[in-house]
């Protein structure tokens, strides 16, 4: 009776084990991608750099089938150039290749005006799907500006990646809301 009970547990080990290994570890919640970016001279010099690493980290790693894209041309003025969802036939694609002709020759980079335009998207976003935004500058002082006013509160709910002439920062404007909401809904579920 030991060695049959010992026999069933080993056996169980190992087939727990092999389906975890097997298991798909994907994304299930959809994400709408908020993605702003210098279109300044100032980022000239390290344009490819930074488009190589968005479109490698984000847009072809990250992004599956039924997420929303919203990209903004944050130049002289701010200004939609992309709005999209991935399918199975293709987005990724024609994000890149928008990303590559990239016009980058405005004197100032508006992510001013691509956060006032922003803002409400992400606070309208649906509760099933996930936001996720992201700011590409040539450097911290072009976000400075920005950052100050009703936009400050997002450095409280942010990271900041800094590269070779360029940093991305990762913000979620209505993060605090969907946290509470999320608990609120997790502890609904366990009564």
């Amino acid at each position: 009776m030991y060695n049959t009970r010992r026999f069933l547990l080993i056996i169980l080990i190992i087939f727990v084990g092999f389906t975890s290994i097997n298991a798909d570890d994907r994304r299930v919640i959809p994400l709408d991608l908020y993605l702003v970016i210098d279109c300044s001279e100032s980022i000239n010099n390290v344009k490819n750099d930074a488009i190589t690493w968005v479109y490698s980290n984000v847009v072809d790693r990250l992004l599956i089938e039924g997420d929303k894209v919203t990209i903004w041309s944050a130049g002289d003025k701010a200004q939609i150039i992309y709005n999209g969802e991935i399918s199975a036939s293709g987005g990724k694609s024609e994000i890149r290749d928008l990303l590559q002709n990239l016009a980058t020759n405005g004197n100032s980079a508006d992510f001013s005006g691509a956060l006032k335009d922003l803002e409400p998207r992400v606070s309208g976003t649906d509760q099933s799907r996930l936001p996720y935004t992201m700011l590409v500058a040539s450097s911290a002082e072009k976000l400075e500006s920005t950052l100050s006013g009703s936009s400050r509160t997002l450095l409280r709910w942010s990271r900041s990646e800094i590269y070779s002439g360029w940093q991305i920062l990762i913000a979620e404007p209505n993060i605090a809301m969907k946290v509470t909401q999320a608990a609120a809904s997790y502890m609904s579920s366990q009564r």
